[in-house]
């Protein structure tokens, strides 16, 4: 299955749930996409999550995989931090969700607010 070229383009194809691409849980992708920081990054649903990646393919090997994510079939949706380290925290809805993702976002000025 071909990646988006870029983060606009994945994030289309997730909201209009284009054939052929990798689907995420639609509530959860249509609440993330509202969050200006979160519409920065890159969306990769897998596995039941919604992850969110700093670029789009093809990946530097040297972007670190430090951001948060979101686990859904909520509720509670629950929120952890990289590699499932730490639980950041559960929502009731992906609203809420999307909001702590946003809220645990590094503050090292990647992907900052429009």
């Amino acid at each position: 299955m071909p990646e988006a070229p870029d983060i606009p383009t994945a994030w289309r194809q997730l909201l209009e749930r284009t054939p052929g691409t990798r689907q995420g849980d639609p509530l959860v992708v249509e609440a993330a996409h509202v969050e200006p920081r979160l519409r920065s990054l890159y969306p990769w649903p897998s596995h039941g999550t919604l992850k969110f990646l700093r670029s789009a393919p093809p990946w530097d090997r040297s972007d670190p995989d430090d951001l948060p994510f979101i686990v859904c079939g909520g509720p509670p949706y629950k929120v952890y931090s990289t590699g499932y380290t730490t639980l950041l925290g559960e929502a009731d809805t992906p609203e809420e969700a999307a909001a702590l993702v946003v809220a645990h976002l590094p503050s090292d000025g990647a992907n900052s607010d429009e």
